[in-house]
């Protein structure tokens, strides 16, 4: 049966958010995709019925734009004064935000969320502004037009050919309690322009020449659906994890390929792709590392590979831990709202899937209303990637089952000797411990070696006829097989332990990692020491060499940190550098990217682009293949990007004290 209990960290979240909005005031955009699509027409027109029903609303700033039906709906509503500031002999007049603060009313409007205050005032932007306001305690609605959202705005510059100079930060438009999308189609909003509605005729005919013109105007549209439809998608997934749902929420698809090392994961992913882009969804793909299974070189070679080639394809990647592959998979489904499941066919033969169980046979019977697709693929033998071959088995862990089973039988043989022990019940304890032990030391292959020998042992020296392999009782073959099976069980349940350990030590080293590395940025300050302090860990991790380039624009990027190092030295790094700062993207060694380079490139992303890029060359290279080291080395990044940024922000603050007149 499921699990039904609320998961915790979702209960956390929704307490915290409970705590920040009995803090704050709310946050209400209105939302368009051009000037003139009606957004503080609808904000006046609301606030007139919420003023009807009693509530306390007052205009900070509505923008005038000359429109006779926008400020015949000004009348009636109190408006706060605002605030005169004088720049270069022009007097510009903007929201006071200190006088909205001491009025204290229950809604508080402010158009034209991202506009630029005239300089000299408190805060460089308006959002800054409506952050203090919302501070207070007060609800804010605002305008907004999808071409000031930061990250689209290289984006609205190609389409429409117009580099739009005021933005505001994703996280404030994220962060709205709500968005309402005000829209109308571009031939209505073409006709507006032209009859007057939305600027004087000079400004309306440059308009029509240049940005009004219907391709962006459609193009622009799309946008803010899409990115009206994404925020009602977040709140729709909040919504969800604060009811605690087990069962997927299908409001929009998300996939999940299931990846491993057989021949049909890349036909499950490729798949996996086509479908998602003929739902228009995102999907993930997924990996299990089965606690306590010691997979192949080969395998986890092959792994790899599906993984890369899924990050090529355009999934998230995620590797979970687990030891019952079905389950695991189906939770992190169900936690993460997955709709669809694709999983290759097994190709085991038939005796096996009904001995050991399937896969893809549990997958289906606990799978709920999540949709499970099972895909046939290729049959075809897998051969080992290269550079990965089967070698010899090494004779070391059996010679030492051989050594075990040896004092085992000894000390066995010694006690009864003296009388100590001489129960066939005691006998076999004892080759049960050595079978723990070998399973424990040498893993699972070694420990059913010490099983079988375990009970052939017994069996010649302490079963009458003794010094034979024949058995005059046959009660004693039932020994033999609980025996047998006992040794088995503790075997596999010792190895079993043994991955878990190993597995708990890989996990606890990344976190201790972190934990230090954040630890030491915390404590250090200027741009090349913080560099130098990720170099030196992360060289030490990988018992290699580490090199930290950062952006100086408009120059090439510089050697923060490992300048002396010989991956520095070597003439692709560089070039190597400039292009994952670029593009934001990972390359070198072991990518598809710049591959002749002699280090892994990580970007170091600050804000919406990347500042700089992480060069590390390990010990063993192959090691930087694994998605888990990747996301190790993403998350160290992501740590000095945050620790330059503090660092930024420090000395700016301090360069205007310095600056501020004493009195």
């Amino acid at each position: 049966m499921a699990d039904e209990r609320p998961d915790p960290d979702a209960l956390l979240a929704r307490v915290q958010a409970e705590e920040r909005q009995g803090r704050r005031g709310q946050l209400r955009i209105f939302f368009g995709y051009s000037a003139g699509v009606g957004k503080t027409y609808t904000m006046l027109q609301t606030a007139h019925r919420a003023a009807a029903e009693g509530r306390d609303v007052v205009v900070g700033y509505v923008e005038p734009h000359a429109r006779p039906d926008t400020d015949a709906l000004l009348a009636g509503l109190e408006a706060l004064p605002t605030r005169p500031s004088a720049h270069r002999g022009v007097t510009f007049r903007e929201f006071d935000a200190a006088a909205a603060i001491a009025r204290r009313p229950e809604i508080l409007l402010v158009d034209e969320l991202a506009h630029t205050n005239a300089p000299g005032s408190v805060h460089e932007k308006r959002w800054q502004d409506i952050a203090e306001v919302l501070a207070a305690g007060i609800d804010v609605w605002t305008t907004l037009n999808v071409q000031h959202i930061e990250s689209l705005n290289d984006v609205v510059g190609q389409i429409t050919g117009v580099v739009v100079r005021e933005t505001i930060p994703d996280h404030v438009f994220d962060s709205a309690d709500e968005i309402e999308l005000v829209d109308i189609t571009p031939e209505e909003l073409l006709d507006r322009l032209e009859t007057g509605k939305v600027y004087l005729p000079e400004q309306a005919r440059h308009a029509l020449q240049r940005f009004f013109r219907r391709p962006n105007l459609t193009a622009l549209r799309e946008l803010s659906l899409r990115q009206a439809a994404r925020r009602v998608h977040t709140d729709v997934e909040s919504a969800r994890r604060q009811q605690s749902a087990r069962v997927p929420w299908a409001t929009t698809d998300l996939l999940l390929a299931c990846v491993g090392p057989g021949a049909n994961t890349p036909h499950v992913l490729r798949t996996a792709k086509r479908l998602a882009a003929a739902l228009d969804a995102e999907w993930v793909a997924v990996t299990v590392d089965r606690t306590g299974a010691a997979p192949t070189a080969a395998a986890r070679q092959r792994v790899t590979e599906h993984l890369r080639l899924a990050e090529r394809l355009g999934a998230e990647t995620a590797t979970l831990a687990g030891q019952d592959l079905a389950a695991t998979v189906l939770d992190f489904a169900r936690g993460h709202n997955v709709t669809k499941v694709l999983v290759g066919r097994s190709h085991r033969p038939r005796w096996r899937r009904l001995l050991s169980g399937s896969v893809v046979d549990a997958l289906l019977e606990q799978s709920g209303p999540i949709d499970v697709y099972v895909l046939h693929g290729e049959e075809r033998p897998v051969p080992p990637p290269p550079g990965v071959r089967r070698g010899p088995i090494d004779p070391r862990p059996y010679a030492g089952v051989v050594a075990a089973v040896g004092i085992t039988l000894a000390v066995a043989l010694g006690m009864r000797g003296v009388d100590i022990a001489d129960s066939e019940a005691n006998t076999v304890m004892l080759f049960l411990a050595a079978v723990a032990w070998s399973a424990f030391r040498h893993g699972a292959g070694p420990a059913v070696a010490a099983s079988v020998l375990a009970v052939l042992v017994f069996d010649f020296f302490f079963v009458p006829p003794t010094w034979t392999f024949a058995v005059a009782n046959l009660e004693y073959l039932v020994t033999f097989a609980v025996m047998l099976g006992i040794g088995l069980l503790i075997g596999t349940l010792t190895s079993r332990l043994r991955g878990q350990l190993a597995s708990a030590g890989d996990r606890e080293r990344r976190t201790t990692a972190l934990y230090e590395m954040g630890r030491q940025l915390c404590a250090t300050a200027g741009a090349d020491a913080l560099a130098e302090v990720v170099a030196r860990r992360i060289a030490g991790m990988y018992g290699g060499e580490a090199a930290v380039y950062l952006g100086r624009p408009p120059g090439p990027p510089v050697v923060a940190a490992g300048g002396d190092t010989a991956l520095a030295r070597d003439g692709v790094s560089l070039p190597a550098a400039l292009w994952v700062i670029g593009h934001d993207q990972i390359a070198g060694a072991g990518t598809d990217t710049l591959p002749n380079a002699v280090a892994l490139f990580v970007p170091i992303a600050g804000g919406d682009r990347a500042i700089g890029a992480l060069a590390v060359r390990a010990a063993d290279m192959a090691r930087l293949g694994d998605p888990e080291e990747r996301r190790l080395l993403a998350a160290c990044a992501a740590q000095l990007a945050l620790a330059l940024d503090r660092d930024r922000l420090a000395v700016a603050a301090a360069a205007a004290g310095e600056a501020a007149p004493r009195p």
